[in-house]
């Protein structure tokens, strides 16, 4: 399963950027966001499109 992770504004929430990982990524860049405070908006990723 491949998950869409956003990286948020500290100041208005809004998505800085965006990139698809595979769901073995997930835990690492969860840590690696908590580690320095970043937060994270993480979502199933369309598998629709090709």
């Amino acid at each position: 399963m491949r998950f869409e992770i956003m990286r948020l504004d500290d100041v208005d929430g809004s998505a800085v950027d965006s990139t698809v990982v595979d769901a073995a990524s997930v835990k690492r860049i969860v840590q690696q966001a908590a580690h320095i405070g970043q937060r994270l908006y993480i979502r199933p990723a369309d598998t629709s499109v090709r």
